[in-house]
């Protein structure tokens, strides 16, 4: 993850790469939060490739069920790094090799997703702070309390600075995937993958109908 907080200007040259999509799992975590970025990234397989990882691999189940097999996360290829949420995190925030193997995958991303509670797991790395982001609304005040030093905007569907990019609850992480997508590809090809798999994508960050409190 780039300490910039200046808009990214790598998506310009790397439009003909294809990038890793990583897609960090662990126990507990929200289907949604991982599946629909998976879906919205799916739709562009020329320029992402999709991979799902976890702290040693293996078969890692969501809260609602979905058993996922997943590589070690030492075998994840620098590119994107997608980290959902879910009930899993409310324990990894204190899980001290967890959070140091998400602290080396973020530094050696090119661009990081942090999806609802996910964003609880990079705060605590030390890394988002002084950035910009939001998180799920629900359980904003806890994650807000694992690393009070973020500048947390409790109103925003989703929030950009510089390679980061953090979203409100669950669905929201697929208006942020889009989001992102249109800054690596262009709008229209965002808004074509949004027409393919028949999504509203809600396109303006500050337009976020969940703010509590």
């Amino acid at each position: 993850m780039t300490n910039s907080d200046e808009r990214c200007t790598e998506t310009e040259k790397l439009h003909s790469d294809v990038l890793p999509f990583n897609i960090l799992l662990f126990e507990g975590f929200e289907t949604l939060d991982a599946c629909g970025p998976a879906e919205i990234a799916g739709k562009a397989p020329g320029r992402y490739r999709l991979g799902y990882y976890s702290m040693r691999g293996g078969l890692v189940t969501s809260v609602q069920r979905l058993e996922v097999n997943t590589r070690p996360i030492t075998e994840m290829s620098p590119g994107l790094l997608l980290i959902p949420g879910g009930k899993g995190t409310r324990t990894l925030v204190d899980d001290a090799d967890f959070i140091e193997q998400i602290r080396r995958a973020a530094l050696e991303a090119q661009f990081v997703l942090a999806v609802c509670t996910g964003a609880s797991l990079l705060a605590r790395t030390g890394l988002m702070d002084g950035k910009n982001a939001t998180t799920n609304k629900i359980s904003f005040d806890w994650v807000v309390s694992v690393n009070p030093g973020v500048n947390w905007i409790r109103r925003g569907r989703w929030v950009r600075d510089g390679s980061l990019f953090s979203s409100s609850g669950v669905s929201a992480g697929m208006d942020m995937t889009l989001a992102f997508i249109a800054e690596d590809l262009g709008v229209q090809e965002a808004e074509r993958i949004a027409r393919r798999i028949e999504y509203l994508w809600n396109r303006h960050p500050d337009d976020d109908p969940f703010v509590w409190g």
